[in-house]
């Protein structure tokens, strides 16, 4: 179990490693300092809609950035141990910044078609309601000082909040080995990327239900 365990943190981190580098590349090249990717047969680059709506963008992004800075940390027993205010304030700040990413994904459908298309667009605002629903509801928990289920709700928002992180390399493993275009598998994408992390987290929850130690 500690091995698994041990694993499990590794990999939360090295996801929002992927995550963060993630929000610098689409900062940068809001501000045209990179180029955007743009496959051959495709009409626009994959960031056009994002720059067409760069405040949206950055207030979605830029919390995100929190998420996989703190997030990780959240899950550290040494840090919840030895600096229990931390451990609470930088829980708060997750909570805020989940909120806001959940909001603004909720809305950016809506104004940007994904490059999915409407399976894409399906599969975002599906997960964003669960990630809210997730993150009110371990809120909630620990308000009333239910510490256990508070923490099976901040794995399942935490869980899914890292799965933009491994959507990124399933598209590359479409480009890869799949003739698809971008516009046909980048909803089936995220659909698997979300799916995976939601299983993933009821497997964490349900292994470690049991144990003493706080993940």
């Amino acid at each position: 179990m500690k091995k698994t365990t041990s694993l499990l943190r590794t990999l939360s981190f090295v996801l929002a490693f992927i995550g963060l580098a993630m929000v610098v590349r689409r900062i940068l090249a809001l501000q045209g300092l990179i180029p955007s990717f743009a496959p051959p047969g495709s009409a626009e680059p994959f960031d056009a809609g994002f720059a067409r709506h760069p405040v949206l963008t950055l207030i979605h992004i830029v919390p995100g950035a929190g998420f996989m800075i703190l997030g990780p940390i959240q899950f550290l027993p040494r840090i919840r141990t030895r600096y229990p205010k931390f451990h609470r304030r930088s829980g708060r700040v997750i909570l805020l910044c989940g909120y806001i990413i959940g909001m603004t994904a909720l809305v950016m459908p809506f104004l940007m078609m994904p490059i999915g298309g409407v399976n894409e667009a399906a599969g975002v605002l599906l997960f964003a309601v669960y990630f809210l629903t997730a993150l009110s509801k371990a809120g909630w928990h620990i308000l009333h000082g239910r510490t256990d289920l508070h923490r099976e709700w901040m794995i399942r928002a935490f869980a899914v909040g890292l799965a933009v992180a491994t959507i990124r390399p399933i598209i590359a493993l479409f480009f890869a080995f799949s003739r698809l275009s971008p516009q046909v598998f980048f909803g089936t994408a995220f659909w698997i990327g979300f799916s995976l992390h939601a299983i993933a987290a009821e497997v964490w929850i349900n292994s470690t239900r049991k144990s003493l130690a706080l993940i």
